[in-house]
């Protein structure tokens, strides 16, 4: 347990909220953003979506009363989802009307398949009132090119990452060359339509084509970021925000680390290399 507990500190800030503002601050000189993740998900009950409700809305306070330049990412099944839809929309609502009170942002994170449609839809929902709310897409399930094309159409703000958790072949790409094309085609779709776009990824593939594709389009520093996840690509977030780029660090923390760092490396066998890997990165 020790030693599992040693590798998830080197990609989980830590267990609580003064952890994880010491880690934003760290990455803030560094000239790189952050967005803070209260690990957390599938709550049962309303009273447990509350409390998160309650520690993302201090989280909030804290960051403006502290300056750090961060905003926060967080999954509908901690808000609620699986209990009471209208519930869940009420629970973050009030968090993103917080944020925008504070001029800060909310990302709504992609939870496995059999929740897209539903986080799509609650994401449109909200979207249509508060503009400081993003969308998450994943570039490996077979929906999601329309999914871009339908945000694109709203000029919705949307990270887009390969796709963490394990889908069955009938609706999720299987070869890292399928799933890099998809990821291109997204990205290009939503920026031609005029979303700012998140560029979620570590594959150093795609990292280059899309410094060279946005040069040669010309597309504006502002109108896409490169995100990392929190311990990963350190020296290669630093650099590109040496470069003018905008580069943001999604920083997990909370005591339930063991999920989120599990489920990285069981359901897809490369998150095994990926994290092994990371250990030895700067």
């Amino acid at each position: 347990m020790g030693a599992l507990a040693y590798l998830a500190r080197r990609f989980v800030a830590g267990e609580n909220m003064a952890d994880a503002l010491i880690a934003v601050h760290a990455l803030n000189s560094k000239g790189v953003a952050a967005s803070l993740d209260l690990l957390g998900e599938d709550v049962s009950s309303k009273e447990d979506a509350l409390i998160a409700q309650k520690a993302y809305l201090e989280l909030l306070h804290q960051i403006n009363a502290k300056n750090a330049k961060s905003n926060v990412s967080l999954k509908l099944t901690q808000m609620g989802l699986d209990v009471d839809e209208e519930f869940c929309y009420a629970t973050v609502k009030a968090i993103v009307e917080e944020a925008g009170s504070y001029k800060n942002f909310v990302r709504l994170d992609m939870e496995g398949s059999a929740y897209t449609a539903r986080t799509i839809s609650m994401f449109m929902r909200l979207f249509k009132d508060h503009k400081n709310v993003g969308a998450v897409l994943q570039a490996y399930l077979h929906r999601s090119e329309n999914d871009a094309k339908a945000l694109a159409a709203i000029k919705a703000p949307v990270r887009v990452c390969k796709g963490a958790y394990k889908e069955s072949s009938s609706i999720a790409f299987m070869s890292m060359n399928d799933i890099r094309n998809s990821y291109k085609s997204m990205v290009q779709i939503l920026i031609e339509g005029g979303s700012k776009v998140a560029i979620a990824t570590h594959d150093e593939k795609l990292i280059t084509w899309a410094l060279d594709w946005t040069q040669d389009n010309h597309i504006p520093k502002d109108q896409f970021e490169f995100q990392f996840l929190y311990g990963l690509k350190r020296s290669r977030a630093k650099d590109l925000a040496s470069q003018g780029y905008q580069v943001r660090t999604y920083i997990p923390f909370g005591t339930h680390w063991m999920p989120y760092f599990f489920r990285r490396l069981r359901e897809r066998k490369e998150n095994v290399f990926f994290v092994l890997k990371g250990l030895f990165e700067d």
